[in-house]
């Protein structure tokens, strides 16, 4: 059986029959390096959602494994009920106040710059291009520096995806790990202060009154949370459809845009995986788990449960109901998933204006990660549409 911890598998795309194998024969698999795998639907969803057997504060990924989570009760995504509840409140009701609406000029105006490479009718980079998408969205809203968007790409890749030798800014997993962490967080510090001395409108200085480490954790959440769902979900999307029919076909329904969305978020599954660990004994799919035992809920495992979703591995851009879990499940459902949304559904629409069809001019590349799924290069030819 494959290892699941083994970035390598994901750089290969192994892991959707590694997935498939265990849902079928050992759904909830006790792993060598000592945590468990989870990879049933129904086990997945319970996982995240039930934070009194399950929490969140001692890890959320393969690569804490065995350390401390230093965001630990300080971090959203770190932080467990009631003090998730009552740190996630006022974020909730910030973002609220910001009609989303109000930024799609600026993201629509984002996505057209970053398509343009394609115009002429020859190969481009998609992967790349779509790399800035977050920034489309996060720029905005918390009013970022354009001088400084370019450093903070690199710092979040390396911070998602430190395995990857193309975006490690250190010499090895680990201490690119750290400094990318370590970075971040001083930058978003940084700007903190300065917004403290000249609050403006946006997110971050909305957010001030819940202290600077609340605003510096919830900023590194939102840009990390972006830059993992926007890029992986539209290039693994372009990846499956481009050349084989499917991007004309759903091109052509601008009424299956949403449900689209929809599937290529269960499609593409960009965070593969939340770890957790059991606060007391409990019981999953008949096996006994002892208390204090790490648990890897793998999203792209429950997302292809075809137990749930039939025929899992065909994109439908009309499939309903698509119960995915792409955005989580219970109290730590992605906060920042209306605006994940909102951008993923103007860069399809954008897209399917642009270009009357794609296909790939070389063979994509796979980031190696165990946490990103997606691809790092993507070299895309398009057939732009009269008068782009």
């Amino acid at each position: 059986m494959c290892d699941l911890s083994d970035p390598g598998l994901f750089e290969a795309g192994g892991q959707y029959a590694a997935w498939r194998w265990l849902r079928e024969n050992d759904p909830v698999h006790r792993h060598e390096r000592g945590f468990w795998s989870v990879t049933r639907y129904a086990d997945v969803d319970r996982v995240l959602r039930d934070h009194t057997c399950f929490t969140s504060e001692r890890g959320t990924l393969l690569n804490l494994l065995g350390r401390p989570d230093p965001a630990a009760g300080r971090q959203l995504a770190a932080t467990d009920p009631p003090a998730h509840d009552r740190m996630r409140a006022p974020l909730q009701k910030l973002m609220g106040m910001r009609s989303a609406a109000a930024y799609e000029p600026a993201i629509v105006a984002a996505i057209t710059e970053l398509l343009a490479p394609g115009l002429d009718g020859r190969p481009f980079d998609l992967a790349e291009a779509v790399r800035g998408l977050p920034l489309a969205l996060i720029g905005p809203l918390l009013d970022l520096p354009h001088a400084d968007r370019p450093r903070l790409l690199t710092l979040v890749m390396a911070a998602g995806a430190e395995d990857d030798p193309d975006y490690q800014v250190a010499g090895d997993a680990a201490t690119t790990l750290r400094r990318a962490h370590r970075e971040l967080f001083a930058y978003f510090l940084h700007l903190v202060r300065d917004r403290a001395r000249a609050p403006g409108d946006d997110l971050i200085s909305l957010m001030l009154p819940e202290g600077p480490g609340t605003v510096v954790s919830n900023c590194y959440s939102l840009l990390l949370g972006a830059s993992v769902t926007l890029p992986n979900v539209v290039n693994s999307t372009v990846a499956e459809l481009a050349g084989d029919g499917g991007y004309r076909a759903w091109a052509a329904r601008p009424d299956l845009l949403r449900s689209g969305v929809e599937e290529a978020l269960r499609w593409a599954s960009p965070g593969s995986h939340f770890m957790r660990h059991t606060t007391r004994p409990v019981r999953l799919s008949g096996v006994e788990l002892p208390a204090g035992e790490p648990v890897v809920a793998w999203i792209g495992a429950a997302n292809r449960d075809p137990e749930i979703f039939p025929d899992p591995d065909v994109f439908h851009p009309a499939r309903t109901p698509n119960r995915h879990l792409a955005f989580g499940s219970g109290h730590h459902y992605c906060i920042g998933s209306h605006l994940a949304r909102l951008t993923l559904r103007l860069f399809f629409q954008t897209l399917f204006a642009t270009f009357a069809d794609v296909a790939l001019a070389a063979e994509a590349v796979r980031v190696r990660s165990t946490f990103l799924t997606g691809f790092k290069k993507l070299i895309i030819t398009g057939v732009p549409r009269r008068g782009r």
